[in-house]
């Protein structure tokens, strides 16, 4: 996943912290000096990725700080402002708060970020949370970004963390339409939704392709594909937690259409973004469960993979045996003429039957019913 910036907190400081910055009485102004003003241009720069002036869909200013952006949309007050921030500080955070009246529990989930999809309205602002998200080729992984969006009667704040998604190409796509964007806030929201669920698409493709390429593994026998399928399934996991609500996010905005007087074109717009979301959706669903099933399938060949290695194991076990066991049979055969020959082969002069005239024949009698007598047991219990 992306990387994601916290908000800085403290032990002390808590939720009540931050909500006492938000509510408290500005402090009185004081001549900054160069190294503070320097200091405060720095974050702002960072974090501000563009913010611009529209009046009737037209670019009419380009602020380069949020202090300008306040200023101007304040002699201007027929336009909207639409601000781009990318991991903002809490100073700025609480700067927008401040000018536009944000909500306090907004402003800390667009701090804390880690958010789920949701959408909220705190009187005139609207609060929506997107998860965006992009397919990786070179690691064959997804990656998720986390989009904070405010909007009111007069200005869009996006609040990006993470690379996904591209909000310069929303932005030129809507000023390339200035009739689309003259509608206000909603439009700009409507084409925020629009990109990030097209971002989905290219995750969906790619998925796909690695839901086949892990099929045709399994099948293989390859060792690592179970890694690979239970990473894939987390991903899955976080890819539903990003679509699934989003479903009822759009279902809700189209519910209050007539409410809150949305123009017919952009609702068009919005129904057709949720019929993607939907299909989007029940892809993911799709993948989750092929997933399973595939893990399944997995475990069945990677257990009777087991299985064969251990009969063949088993029956070359029982082939050593049955050679040991003839092996066995004629050293114990062997023994017996081995063991009279040994003992009258010693040369003493007081032996039995040493000098018996029928001793000799009798000795290679001994031995050969002894002999025979062992090969017709061994003979029987299938040893020979």
């Amino acid at each position: 996943m992306a990387e994601q910036r916290a908000r800085p907190t403290s032990k002390s400081g808590g939720r009540s912290a931050w909500r006492r910055a938000l509510t408290a009485p500005p402090p009185p102004e004081q001549p900054p000096t160069r190294r503070a003003e320097a200091a405060q241009a720095e974050p702002e720069q960072a974090s501000v990725v563009q913010a611009a002036l529209y009046r009737d869909g037209v670019r009419v200013s380009s602020p380069a700080t949020l202090a300008d952006t306040f200023r101007e949309l304040r002699e201007q007050p027929s336009g909207m402002a639409w601000i781009g921030l990318a991991r903002p500080t809490e100073a700025e955070l609480l700067s927008l708060a401040a000018e536009f009246d944000l909500h306090p529990l907004s402003v800390e989930d667009a701090m804390e970020a880690h958010q789920r999809p949701k959408l909220e309205r705190y009187g005139d602002t609207l609060f929506v949370v997107l998860r965006a998200a992009r397919y990786l080729d070179a690691s064959e992984e997804v990656d998720f970004g986390e989009l904070h969006v405010f909007l009111g009667p007069d200005f869009v704040i996006t609040v990006r963390h993470g690379a996904a998604p591209d909000l310069s190409a929303v932005r030129r796509r809507m000023e390339e339409t200035p009739e689309l964007l003259k509608l206000g806030p909603e439009a700009v929201l409507y084409a925020i939704l629009d990109a990030v669920v097209d971002g989905y698409l290219p995750v969906v493709s790619g998925v796909q392709n690695d839901v086949d390429e892990i099929e045709t593994e399994v099948f293989r026998g390859d060792p690592e594909v179970s890694r690979r399928i239970y990473e894939l399934s987390r991903e899955m996991v976080e890819f539903q937690r990003a679509t699934r609500p989003l479903v009822g996010m759009l279902h809700g905005l189209m519910a209050g259409f007539s409410k809150y007087g949305t123009d017919d074109e952009l609702q068009r717009y919005l129904r057709d973004v949720a019929d993607h979301v939907t299909h989007t959706s029940e892809r993911v669903d799709g993948f989750r469960l092929a997933l399973t099933e595939i893990l399944t399938v997995n475990a069945t060949l990677v257990t009777q993979q087991q299985n064969a290695e251990m009969r063949a194991l088993a029956e070359a076990g029982f082939e050593q045996n049955e050679e040991i066991k003839k092996i066995s049979s004629w050293a114990a055969i062997l023994f017996a003429p081995t063991l009279v020959g040994t003992i009258y082969g010693m040369n003493f002069d007081h032996m039995p039957e040493l000098h018996w005239v029928f001793g000799y024949p009798f000795a290679i009698v001994l031995m050969s019913v002894v002999c025979t007598s062992l090969y017709v047991i061994f003979k029987r219990r299938h040893w020979l």
